[in-house]
């Protein structure tokens, strides 16, 4: 009876035994061979400087739309063209680009503006003509007294006051010359100034009122006769904006040989009347000459050839007539302005405007 009980308590120990799990100790791990190491680790580069924050775009104000080529306006209270010029062109001074683009010469607030970035009217041409630009010239001021060469002080004011009544634009020579390089554009109203020769009276005179109305000018010198006295009161015009250029040495008439005047001397001759005056100018007042103003408005191919290898950039003559953007650089055309000119005769010369059918 024993013996039969312990079979069956046998195995069923035996069948738990097998169900639980056994915990045995792990057989001791082998160590690795060094091809089955982990390679190094790299090393940590050392960290970037924070990446500066790109800079903001400007915020376009609520009153104005930005293009490439131009900007959308609207006028707001206080707006002119000049500050618009100033803001939108960085150059107050071009308030006439966009007045003259929109055809109009006065702003009221809520009032709709295109402003060109870009000049518009090279050269000055349009679809009815072609811009002129008339260079006036002077030679001598008085105080009362006035003759064919000679303009009364009260004269000279008249004119410059009637160029700012009547809209007129005084630009330099140097914007004039990049006019007709295709360079820029300039106010469809623009006039040169220029004075030839006596020193004297253009200082004590001319340059008040040319100051008084903030008109550049230029003054064409020839050399020979201007005393030290001379050249201190043209250092001082030079020095207050007057632009000094040539008018050769000794006012010789350049465009004609003289009697029995070998060829070979009258080439050097012109040769000396172009470079000594420079040379001369260059040494008072320390500034280069690119200008020349024909004694007489005189001068001819060989005079014309010269200019141009001496390094000119361009010669004046006194041809009565405007310049439009393919005059001849070498033959400008200029307007004297004699003493007994009333104000109706100044005005035939400021022709600023030729009409022309382009086709």
């Amino acid at each position: 009876m024993v013996k039969k009980l312990l079979v069956p308590i046998g195995l069923a120990a035996v069948f738990f035994l097998e169900s639980c799990t056994v915990f045995r100790p792990l057989p001791p791990t082998p160590p690795p061979s060094a091809s089955a190491l982990p390679p190094p680790e790299a090393p940590i580069p050392p960290s970037r400087p924070p990446t500066p924050p790109l800079p903001e775009t400007p915020e376009v104000p609520p009153h104005a739309r930005i293009f490439s080529d131009f900007v959308g306006v609207i006028v707001r209270p206080g707006d002119t063209f000049s500050s618009l010029a100033s803001e939108y062109l960085k150059d107050p001074s071009k308030d006439w680009f966009i007045s003259e683009f929109n055809g109009i010469t006065s702003l009221n607030p809520g009032q709709e503006l295109v402003i060109p970035l870009q000049p518009y009217a090279k050269g000055g041409l349009t679809f009815q003509g072609l811009q002129t630009i008339p260079v006036l010239t002077y030679h001598k001021f008085s105080k009362n007294e006035s003759d064919r060469m000679t303009v009364r002080e009260s004269s000279f004011e008249a004119q410059m006051k009637f160029l700012r009544e009547n809209g007129y634009r005084v630009i330099t020579l140097e914007e004039f010359f990049n006019f007709l390089d295709f360079k820029g554009q300039l106010p469809k109203k623009s006039v040169v100034i220029t004075i030839d020769e006596e020193w004297h009276s253009a200082y004590e005179i001319a340059l008040p009122i040319l100051e008084k109305y903030g008109y550049p000018a230029t003054f064409f010198a020839y050399t020979d006769f201007i005393t030290s006295k001379g050249w201190d009161l043209i250092r001082e015009m030079s020095r207050r904006g007057i632009d000094v250029q040539c008018h050769t040495r000794t006012h010789r008439n350049l465009g004609k040989r003289m009697v029995n005047e070998p060829f070979r001397e009258y080439f050097e001759a012109i040769k000396r009347e172009l470079t000594e005056s420079a040379q001369m100018i260059q040494k008072h007042l320390n500034k280069e000459v690119k200008y020349l103003a024909y004694p007489y408005g005189d001068t001819n191919h060989l005079v014309v050839a010269l200019l141009r290898k001496l390094g000119y950039r361009g010669a004046l003559t006194v041809h009565r007539e405007g310049n439009p953007f393919f005059v001849d650089p070498y033959r400008i055309h200029r307007s004297m302005i004699y003493g007994n000119f009333d104000l109706q005769e100044f005005a035939k010369n400021l022709a600023y405007f030729e009409e022309q059918a382009l086709r």
